[in-house]
């Protein structure tokens, strides 16, 4: 992973994010809550695993660690805060990915995981690249609890993210 490869990822969770987010503002709250049988149960829930789960690893990436009470933890019970809270984090993520370097990405993340308290050490692309394909993955589960509601957030494909071509051709 480069320096650009993080930059783009960052970018891509928040165009995601915003289109997930635009689409789930218009679902009534019972529904976003529902159990739809799905790992964290509901939209809500996933929304707020991937929300958790961002909050640790940048915590991690920059010095400020965040403490999950579990990996369903629901961090936010309206989706206004949660919405609020995750245009918040997306642009932390943008700013911290903005700020990566080769040497950065070739340092080692020393950190206790949440699994068990035996000390891990990984390099820190490796971590890195971890963190984005953890959201990519989580919001797939979303789009799939979408589309059992008849809803679409549109083309999720990296490659049909505006604003790509500029990017490689920088």
């Amino acid at each position: 992973m480069s320096p650009e490869h993080a930059k783009l990822m960052a970018q891509y969770n928040l165009w995601m994010n915003e289109k997930i987010y635009k689409v789930c503002a218009d679902i009534p709250d019972a529904e976003l809550k529902r159990d739809r049988g799905a790992f964290f149960k509901s939209i809500h829930g996933t929304l707020n695993h991937i929300m958790g789960g961002d909050k640790v690893w940048l915590g991690r990436f920059v010095g400020e660690p965040f403490k999950l009470q579990g990996f369903d933890q629901i961090l936010h019970e309206q989706f206004s805060d949660l919405r609020a809270a995750r245009e918040q984090l997306d642009k932390r993520i943008c700013e911290w990915a903005n700020g990566l370097t080769a040497e950065k990405l070739e340092s080692k993340l020393r950190y206790t995981s949440i699994f068990g308290p035996e000390p891990r050490s990984f390099v820190l692309w490796t971590v890195v690249t971890h963190f984005f394909n953890h959201q990519t993955h989580h919001r797939g589960q979303i789009t799939t609890l979408l589309s059992q509601c008849n809803l679409d957030v549109g083309a999720t494909d990296l490659i049909a993210m505006p604003g790509l071509v500029s990017i490689g051709a920088q």
